[in-house]
């Protein structure tokens, strides 16, 4: 009978999502479209996003856990942690937000008394320590993680070429604006350490992420990668990087200079353990200081 009952809700709820209005989200006619499917993590209403545990998205991008944009006023009504959703996945690098979901359809409510499905951790190894890594910066130097030891170290993923402003772009100008904020603090300088790695070594020679690392701390910056460095690596190396954090990338096959790719953000302590994973672009400079300041204040003695 529970299970007549539920099926009897979730049909209902289908029905209603198949009468609200289509969604404007203002896509051009350059606009890519692909279907997807998924269950509902969280919901924050007032930014207008969810996150979506998704399925692998055929043509586009494999399966993971990310956040989705949805102009769509009526979801927020209906939208709960635990619904089964389908909709189309809208990609417009010319719009406002780059990509955004479209046409929601809720194939299952939530079951009452079910746990909120949580976001998988699997990559995420709070607690862990990093695996060491060979990599080249902005100088030519090899860098390890153990060039970080004693210092509380934020890593990020980036390409140099990544045109999406709430990507690579963001990222970097995150990095970059907090890095300046440490360089003008002498203790935090001594404590706190910044690194992006690239996943293009076929592009992103250390000379060019040199250049880049400049541009984005600004003409009137001293050239000083003293607190954040970029890297890069043979292929391999950064794979095995990016899956223990968890980030997916993997190149575009309709544009072959694009990498489609997911968003990771790791602290680690000054003992060289993962103590906050950052997944998105919700986060800003301060925030990032912040878990920064807590990990170094965590050390062990």
């Amino acid at each position: 009978m529970r299970k007549i009952i539920l099926l009897l809700i979730a049909l209902t709820i289908i029905s209603s999502g198949c009468n609200k209005p289509v969604d404007s989200g203002n896509s051009s006619s350059n606009a890519k479209r692909y279907p997807i499917e998924g269950r509902v993590v969280a919901v924050d209403k007032a930014a207008k996003k969810a996150t979506i545990d998704h399925k692998k998205v055929e043509g586009y991008m494999d399966a993971m856990t990310m956040d989705f944009p949805i102009h769509a006023d009526w979801v927020w009504n209906e939208l709960q942690p635990g619904a089964e959703i389908k909709a189309e996945l809208v990609v417009d690098n010319t719009a406002k937000d780059p990509y955004w979901l479209e046409n929601i359809g809720i194939l299952a409510a939530p079951i009452p008394g079910q746990p909120t499905p949580t976001i998988d951790e699997r990559f995420a190894q709070i607690g862990k320590p990093v695996p060491d890594f060979m990599l080249t910066n902005q100088d030519g130097k090899i860098v390890s993680i153990r060039d970080f030891r004693g210092k509380a170290l934020a890593i990020t993923f980036i390409y140099a070429q990544c045109p999406l402003p709430d990507y690579c772009i963001k990222m970097s100008t995150n990095f970059s604006d907090l890095a300046n904020m440490i360089n003008n603090d002498p203790a935090a300088k001594q404590k706190l350490r910044l690194l992006s790695i690239s996943f293009d070594p076929a592009r992103d020679t250390p000379e060019k992420l040199r250049s880049y690392g400049l541009g984005y701390l600004g003409k009137d910056a001293k050239p000083d990668f003293t607190v954040w460095q970029l890297a890069v690596g043979k292929d391999t190396e950064v794979r095995k990087i990016a899956d223990f954090f968890g980030l997916r990338y993997e190149i575009d096959p309709n544009d072959k200079a694009q990498f489609n790719h997911s968003l990771r953000t790791a602290v680690i302590n000054p003992d060289g353990n993962v103590v906050k994973i950052l997944p998105g672009n919700a986060w800003t400079p301060t925030d990032l200081l912040r878990e920064l300041e807590a990990a170094a204040a965590g050390a062990k003695n």
